[in-house]
């Protein structure tokens, strides 16, 4: 087994083994803006290489740039599939090669996971993990229903919450944790409990709800996109699933469970780096008890993510009227005031509507 470690190992491990393929490659996107990934699957196309990519139907930046992917990779002679829509993401990254190896990734195919996040990736030969993704593949392909047949394999929603409440239950001595956000109540109440039977938690992420006796930090310096725990430094897990419930019970998410002494000693010391780092930095994450101020600090963080451009529009804006009435004259403190009003109550206007909607379908599932 190998570990892949991002920031640092860069892309050229995928693009080694993309290039050492005999006779298939079948790859799992959801997420890619590495052409030098496209080039080496079209390469090895060129070569007679059977190469299958199973990509998301969709994502949070859309599917505009899923299909112009897909599109270049039919012209290059891959054969592409797109994954079902019958869950809420599909957001598993994996490839394997020859049916031989199997490279499980925590990180999408981008510059920003690749080159700018703390994620890992594992590379394994073992014929169960390897037989078993493939059988995967195969069922999310042709969209048949896929039944696991390998614990060590989780794969959300089918057994992943099976097999990482028992990966927790496991923990004896030290439970050290990568994760973006750690929110499902039985998965916290699993740390609690372990807690209280005198495990030493730390986690390098968010935890929802405060617990006395887990440590969690943020990570400084880059972003986190590994979902990474490591149990009484002998048992490793790492996947696209956080502990959250969404992930354990709603999308396609996979991940292996594996002993592997000198992959395990790599986690260790990277998080124990990591987890140095953060101490000297302060940035120990402490509760936000009002969800409304998480909430808040969500929409604020998707509004300027997705947010396009303002400049252009109130550019056409101004243009237009000026165009119908030539002599027009507009004061600019006035179009402040009138646009920054117009903008709060178009997002009171949506967050209200969504708001509405989670809490009806959470009294839904109460019921």
């Amino acid at each position: 087994m190998r570990l892949i470690v991002q920031p640092g190992d860069g892309i050229m491990p995928l693009i080694q083994g993309i290039t050492g393929a005999k006779s298939s490659v079948e790859i799992v996107i959801f997420r890619s803006d590495r052409r030098e990934i496209e080039r080496a699957l079209a390469a090895a196309v060129s070569r007679g290489v059977s190469v299958q990519a199973l990509i998301a139907h969709t994502n949070r930046a859309g599917e505009e740039n899923l299909r112009k992917l897909e599109l270049r990779l039919l012209g290059a002679g891959v054969m592409v599939s797109r994954t079902a829509d019958d869950l809420a993401r599909y957001h598993a990254k994996l490839m394997i090669v020859d049916r031989r190896e199997l490279y499980l990734l925590a990180f999408n195919l981008t510059y920003s996971d690749i080159e700018h996040s703390r994620s890992f990736g594992v590379v394994t030969r073992s014929r169960r993990l390897v037989h078993e993704s493939g059988r995967l593949f195969d069922a999310d392909t042709k969209r048949h229903p896929y039944e696991p047949a390998l614990d060590k394999f989780v794969v959300s929603p089918v057994n992943a919450r099976k097999e990482l409440s028992g990966f927790i239950k496991g923990a004896r001595k030290s439970l050290i944790v990568y994760d973006p956000e750690v929110s499902d109540p039985a998965m916290i109440g699993l740390l609690q409990e372990r807690s209280r039977a005198g495990v030493d938690i730390r986690l390098i992420g968010r935890l929802a709800r405060r617990d006395r006796g887990a440590i969690a930090c943020k990570l400084p310096r880059m972003r986190l996109h590994t979902r990474t725990m490591v149990r009484d430094g002998e048992l490793a897990f790492i996947g696209s699933q956080s502990l959250r419930a969404l992930e354990l019970d709603a999308r396609r998410e996979v991940g292996i469970i594996f002993r592997d002494p000198q992959v395990v000693n790599i986690l260790v010391r990277t998080f124990e780096d990591d987890w140095a780092l953060a101490e000297q930095s302060g940035q120990q994450v402490e509760e936000d008890s009002a969800p409304a101020t998480l909430v808040a600090k969500k929409v604020a963080k998707a509004l300027t993510r997705d947010l396009p451009p303002v400049a252009p529009v109130l550019n056409g804006a101004v243009k237009e009227l000026v165009g119908e009435k030539a002599g027009a004259e507009l004061n600019a403190e006035e179009v402040e005031q009138i646009v920054k009003a117009a903008v709060k109550d178009a997002v009171k206007e949506v967050v209200r509507d969504v708001v509405e909607e989670v809490v009806d379908h959470s009294g839904e599932r109460a019921r």
